[in-house]
């Protein structure tokens, strides 16, 4: 995919990352799978990386073989947990792997998914790629992703209004369509974090989808006719998502430990992670839950 659109995307997946953050991308890599690791999220977006930093690892081929490769190519992607010594400190990722071919069908919008696109619409860096086709190939995906979300966005937007208009509700739909603990009002976080920006990529996407639109001023008025249906995707997001998590349950690797630094993060209460609840994570949370409801309310009897 070539024309402005691409361009930008290629400049700010080739935007530099901090030291760090470039640093864990390359701790994390496996360059006899991986094709490119790209990074994107909160962290990203505010800069802080005292929090878990969001990684998205595109992998040449699926990695699990068997009935776990069968489910990974139908239910994806794969999660991991990291903690990684980086410059003295410790930086926490959260990985989702999954074949670059997977993503790119995503971003298209040829899956009922509407995670990939609706994520990768927003500001992402790539942050390794084991050679520059990979890189060329990743930037292609996350310019479609933008065309997709583009198109979703003139679907579900208002009849004529401003390009944050139309942004806002692609963001509030897809995130009331996942099965998600951010509230609708997740959007406007999103939106206040670059609205300048969606402003300049929403007629760029639009033309390069084939979207017609008027613009007068600072109003946009796309024309609705062969923009993409949102039934199926809204109907299939919850279910989707909680195929996911049951997934993950079972297969979320470093699942334990991430558990915990987010309770300690939250609650300011330190749960051991024993040999059991790092080999089942999911066995193990009642007996974690209990310790944790026991541990609150002897705080709250010792104040």
């Amino acid at each position: 995919m070539t024309g402005e659109l691409a361009r930008r995307i290629e400049a700010e997946l080739a935007s530099s990352a901090p030291e760090a953050v470039a640093e864990l991308a390359r701790a994390l890599a496996d360059p006899a799978r991986d094709a490119a690791i790209l990074y994107y999220g909160s962290t990203l977006r505010t800069g802080d990386l005292s929090g878990i930093l969001d990684f998205y690892r595109l992998t040449r081929r699926p990695h699990r073989r068997g009935l776990h490769g069968l489910v990974e190519r139908v239910i994806w992607p794969e999660v991991s947990y990291h903690e990684v010594q980086v410059g003295g400190r410790v930086l926490r990722a959260k990985v989702a792997t999954l074949p670059l071919a997977t993503f790119q069908r995503a971003a298209e919008g040829r899956t009922l998914d509407t995670t990939i696109w609706a994520r990768f619409v927003q500001p992402a860096q790539r942050v390794w790629a084991t050679d520059p086709a990979a890189a060329e190939a990743a930037a292609q995906a996350v310019t479609a992703a933008a065309v997709t979300a583009a198109r979703y966005a003139a679907a579900l937007g208002p009849h004529a209004g401003p390009a944050d208009a139309f942004w806002r509700a692609l963001f509030r739909r897809t995130y009331a369509a996942e099965f998600r603990v951010e509230g609708v009002g997740r959007a406007d976080t999103v939106m206040a974090a670059g609205g300048d920006r969606y402003a300049a990529i929403l007629p760029l996407a639009w033309d390069a989808g084939g979207v017609g639109y008027a613009a007068e001023g600072g109003t946009l008025r796309p024309v609705k006719r062969g923009v993409p249906g949102w039934t199926l995707p809204d109907l299939m997001g919850k279910p989707l998502n909680v195929a996911r998590i049951l997934k993950a349950a079972f297969t979320f690797d470093g699942a334990a430990r991430y558990a915990a630094y987010k309770v300690e993060r939250h609650t300011g209460i330190e749960l051991a992670i024993t040999p059991f609840r790092e080999r089942h994570p999911f066995l193990a949370a009642p007996g974690a839950w209990l310790e944790l409801r026991r541990r609150q309310a002897e705080a709250r009897r010792g104040r």
